[in-house]
């Protein structure tokens, strides 16, 4: 059953409380804490004795106190801390600690005390101290202390020591806790109960440590401790805080059933549930809190309404607070800048607007933070005014500068980058006299002193991105006028900008005056250049870039070294991209596998396949491990290069290396088998592939089947083509076009005719070779009709012409042979007349 019909169908009063009063606080990461009130354990981890001292132990309390706060407690003293420290009992020392407020001064009390002859701390005056500690979130004090205690020997009631235990966990000392627990039991310092075991629970219940309280939890029963509502509720933080969401329903539904189930319980659960994004399980179970007469505390509504708002549910966001002012809680001006801040960030300001409103009806006056987002969001002029109306008297120069900067945001980002900057060049015009409201509210603020870098770059980066590039550099020049310092991030938008619209000459001038203005350049700035130079090809520009770099130990980017090397093969360079990469190692770095066997992939285009043989074995040598994709350049350069037995040699040195060829890989070798005019290795790989569960593609059989045709064995194409029809893999206009050829190649003209037509009907447009093919083979097998069928079909798709601008002697002689045959020669010259042959009007 769910959590929610649980709450349907018992709601059952809430039990009331035993003599422990449990309250839960929020830590900053919004977990939900237990805590145990500190009032109510005075008569546990207090001496009871401590409120009746003796009228003479009163004095010394207070002369200690006196001694200790004004920081007396030196040399010239010690005479008389001596004959003080002989007084010393456990009481005195606990009350002393009581009324030090300041955990410093308590500390070094404590440290004396510990130091007087015959004197011995007792549990009381242990937890007097670890509270402050606690209390000061104090760690390495609180660990010293602990290491006394355990050191110390001293017997523990179990009350005072879970209370020590709960100090201990306040401050997130858990796995702590949990030793100091097994050592004073197992050591008889201590017999605890089930309190002790409740207190130790609730520490874990800080942690994610789940097995450890399920072990705790195993042995309260085991040794028949009454587990009751204080035990379960940490166990359910517990799974809660470790995402363990099926556990911490099986509790719920413990609880549940013991009737144990009240608002704090049903809390973990709402937050955990918002924790883990799941906004809607949360709000559900909240609806169903109110059905069952439970409510959330306001602490719990704050985190919650955070949560929603981080989880973008601003739709439950806003409900919930509806809820929260519903059940009587007035929130302040820090909820209202959540939800108008999420609001803000999805643009929706008129939502936004009516909740400023409402939070001003409200009594509440308005901040600078919420007004910047509010200006950030909102577009309509108006409406900025408004709200720079209610910044009030604001003169404080900060404040103006971020409303300023807020304006320009909510104008740059509602598309308005004009007006942003006619904004922007009105605060930097001395000689303004009367312009919009907008303009006026600034220029009585200070004009330009509202603006500072921030200003410039939020105007800046959109035109930049625009490609108003003269503009955004008139801005990034004016700053230096108006002592708006411009920072690292903001040369390298620019620069990358620049460099990006080729104006390299720009980029390398702000180089250097960072240079000059002593502001270093950082990797991206370099790597922006390096780009712009790997880009155009240019070589020499990249070496020089890249020795400025490693002078400043920085590294060029693998896309830009890949993107050179590339430009260069593309070029037939292969050989100018490998001395490059060998200037880089010369420089110290390091390149990359990807530029490398991008030069590989480049010698073997330029046939040099032993340059990249050598290259691809000194790259080895030198620690380099390929992939699949390097193996398969290598394969595919070697294959090309009819190497077949190193191309093979290269598979086996793939495998014994534990990689796994692709089909790219044996697509490479049977194209090299079938050039080779070795189709039976060809088929042998694909027989290998079928072994390896590798799929073949359409480039496979393509393949294949060009090669079998090539082989004078049409049969066995066609027996592929249909084993490629059967595994869905469907044939492309290439596929189809190898196929007709090949079949005519082996004088099957009317075979390869049906697969035209079957071409034709997936609406696949063939070459113009096909049909000069086909009308070849029609005439070879003395069938000039169905030739000159072939010869209208490109007549009536335009075909010819393209088909005789490459100098095809088969069109040529094919056309003739046809204008002689006399079942074919009347046709022909009436395509001539009407000018479908034009090229062959002779004829």
């Amino acid at each position: 059953m769910s959590i929610y019909k649980h709450l349907l169908l018992r709601n059952k009063p809430k039990p009331p409380f035993s003599s422990f009063f449990f309250f839960f606080f929020f830590t900053p990461s919004t977990h939900l804490l237990l805590n145990i009130s500190n009032s109510h354990f005075r008569n546990i981890g207090s001496s009871p004795q401590n409120s009746r001292l003796s009228p003479s132990n009163t004095a010394l309390v207070n002369h200690l106190i006196s001694i200790f706060t004004h920081q007396r407690f030196h040399s010239s003293n010690s005479h008389e801390l001596t004959q003080l420290g002989s007084q010393l009992t456990p009481d005195i020392v606990e009350s002393v600690l009581k009324a030090l407020n300041n955990w410093k001064l308590a500390y070094a009390f404590f440290n004396w005390a510990t130091s007087q002859n015959g004197y011995f701390h007792n549990c009381y005056t242990y937890n007097a101290m670890a509270s402050l500690l606690s209390s000061a979130r104090q760690i390495p004090p609180m660990k010293t202390l602990l290491s006394h205690l355990i050191h110390s020997s001293c017997y523990m009631t179990p009350g005072a020591f879970g209370f020590f235990i709960r100090c201990l966990g306040s401050l997130g000392l858990v796995h702590e806790a949990n030793l100091l627990f097994d050592q004073f039991r197992d050591s008889g310092l201590c017999l605890p109960n089930s309190y002790t075991y409740n207190c130790l629970l609730e520490a874990i219940a800080k942690s994610t440590l789940t097995h450890v309280a399920e072990q705790r939890l195993a042995e309260m029963r085991r040794l028949s401790w009454m587990v009751d509502k204080y035990t379960l509720t940490p166990l359910l933080q517990v799974y809660c805080n470790s995402g363990e969401f099926d556990k911490a329903l099986l509790v719920f539904d413990q609880m549940l059933d013991k009737g144990w189930v009240d608002a704090h319980v049903l809390s973990i659960l709402a937050l955990s549930f918002t924790k883990w994004g799941d906004v809607d399980k949360a709000f559900e179970l909240i609806h169903r809190m109110e059905e069952c007469s439970l409510t959330l505390n306001e602490k719990t509504f704050y985190v919650l309404l955070h949560g929603f708002v981080s989880n973008h549910r601003l739709d439950k966001a806003l409900q919930l607070f509806d809820k929260m002012c519903a059940s009587g809680f007035s929130p302040d001006i820090a909820v209202y800048d959540v939800l108008i801040g999420g609001l803000c960030k999805i643009k929706d300001s008129h939502t936004a607007s009516c909740l400023y409103s409402r939070m001003k009806c409200s009594g509440i006056c308005p901040d600078v933070a919420v007004l910047n987002k509010l200006l950030s969001c909102v577009a309509e002029e108006e409406t900025m005014i408004h709200l720079l109306q209610d910044c009030g008297d604001v003169h404080d120069g900060e404040s103006v500068k971020t409303l300023f900067f807020s304006v320009l945001n909510g104008l740059v980002s509602n598309g308005l980058v004009d007006r942003a900057l006619e904004l922007v060049k009105t605060m930097m015009d001395d000689a303004f006299i009367q312009g919009s409201r907008l303009e006026e509210f600034f220029k009585l603020k200070g004009g330009i002193l509202c603006m500072d870098s921030s200003s410039f770059r939020i105007i800046i980066d959109p035109l930049c991105q625009k490609g108003r590039l003269d503009e955004a550099l008139q801005l990034f020049r004016a700053m230096d006028k108006f002592g708006c310092r411009k920072d690292t991030r903001l040369y390298n938008d620019m620069i990358e900008a620049l460099c990006c619209a080729d104006r390299i000459i720009d980029g390398l001038d702000l180089l250097s005056e960072m240079k000059k203005m002593e502001i270093q350049p950082t990797q991206f700035t370099y790597n922006s250049i390096y780009g712009y130079f790997c880009r155009k090809g240019d070589v020499s520009g990249a070496t020089s870039i890249v020795k400025e770099m490693c002078a400043h130990r920085y590294e060029p980017w693998i896309k830009n070294s890949t993107t050179l090397v590339k430009q260069l093969c593309k070029h037939d360079k292969a050989l100018e991209a490998s001395n490059f990469l060998a200037e880089l190692v010369q420089e110290g770095l390091v390149p990359h596998l990807i530029p490398y066997f991008a030069v590989v992939d480049g010698l073997f285009k330029l046939h040099e396949v032993d340059h990249a043989l050598e290259l691809f074995h000194n790259l080895c040598a030198r620690g380099y491990k390929p992939d699949v994709v390097a193996y398969n350049i290598l394969i595919n350069g070697l294959c090309k290069g009819n190497k077949m037995a190193e191309a093979k040699k290269m598979l086996n040195e793939m495998l014994a290396g534990g990689l796994v060829p692709s089909t790219v890989t044996y697509n490479s070798l049977i194209d090299g088998w079938c050039k080779n005019g070795d189709i039976d290795q060809a088929i042998t790989c694909l027989y290998k592939m079928a072994g390896e569960d590798i799929e073949p593609n359409i480039i496979t059989y393509t393949t294949l089947i060009d090669g079998l045709c090539n082989a004078g064995r049409p049969d066995d194409a066609l027996m592929l083509w249909n084993e490629m029809e059967g595994k869905s893999c469907s044939p492309n206009r290439i596929s189809f076009m190898a196929l007709i050829s090949g079949l005519c190649k082996n004088n099957m003209p009317d075979k390869a005719q049906l697969y035209l037509h079957e071409m034709e009907k997936k609406e696949l447009r063939a070459d113009s070779f096909v049909y000069i093919a086909l009308m070849d083979t029609f005439l070879l097998n003395k069938k000039p009709k169905l030739a000159l069928d072939m010869l209208k079909e490109m007549v009536e798709k335009k075909m010819l012409a393209a088909a005789v601008n490459k100098n095809n002697i088969l069109v040529k002689e094919a056309i003739t042979k046809l204008a002689e045959d006399p079942l074919t020669a009347s046709e022909v010259k009436q395509l001539v007349n009407e000018g479908g042959i034009q090229v062959f009007s002779d004829v």
